[in-house]
């Protein structure tokens, strides 16, 4: 049981091929992109009215040299938002559910901030790792603490993508599981699971968006701490 409830996280292969690159270049595919009419329709209006909000509402408390960095927050963010709902659909596979892949994704957005700090700002960037006014004798612990709290942020961006997703995708298999199994033998006990299946999986959709947004939220805090 317990292997074939982590089957649903393995790559699916083709002939021995990895399909993770389809998977992975699927998302492009279902962003709407704008025509060359004077009027937009109406997945398009909403598309522009939920960029908008989302760059001023995220580009604001950061400096001018800081919102560069809009494009590629904003077209990341939409691309994880394709690949988190895309693998609620059956028969489907979730690329975000890998850590590798969160990783990937973390690790070069956590190192350009870093990168960013240390070249316009190195004293500023290198005074986060001691606070003002600490004792002479907790210098070298606390500098030593906030070089790993530094270096564990990446990790920790990865994993809570990674965590959220595969718990949710674990309950939604696991009750499914459960209406196919009281179907038969206590059908009002499975309709109502079959409710609980429904909320969750509306639960989750709100998940795959809300997580999508804490992982570029967190980002452009570290963006904002080096501008």
């Amino acid at each position: 049981m317990t292997v074939s409830l982590f089957d649903q996280f393995m790559s699916p292969t083709f002939l021995g091929i990895h399909l993770i690159a389809i998977a992975l270049l699927a998302a492009w595919y279902l962003v709407p992109t704008p025509t060359q009419r004077w009027m937009n329709n109406r997945v398009l209006s909403l598309q522009s009215l939920f960029i908008n909000r989302f760059t001023s509402q995220l580009l604001t408390p950061i400096n001018v040299g800081g919102h560069k960095w809009a494009l590629i927050l904003c077209a990341l963010m939409l691309y994880i938002i394709f690949l988190n709902t895309l693998g609620l659909l059956p028969y489907t596979f979730t690329p975000t559910t890998q850590l590798s892949l969160n990783l990937g994704l973390a690790v070069p957005m956590w190192l350009s901030t870093v990168l960013i700090g240390f070249r316009n700002q190195p004293t500023a960037a290198l005074g986060h790792l001691l606070p003002e006014g600490t004792p002479t004798l907790l210098i070298p612990v606390l500098i030593i603490i906030e070089t790993i709290s530094l270096f564990i942020r990446p990790l920790a961006l990865g994993v809570r993508l990674t965590a959220n997703l595969t718990a949710g995708h674990l309950l939604i298999q696991l009750i499914s599981l459960a209406v196919y199994t009281l179907l038969l033998s206590m059908p009002v006990v499975a309709l109502l699971t079959s409710v609980v299946l429904l909320l969750l999986t509306i639960l989750e959709i709100a998940v795959a968006m809300i997580q999508a947004y804490v992982f570029i939220l967190l980002i452009s805090l570290y963006l904002q701490e080096n501008v």
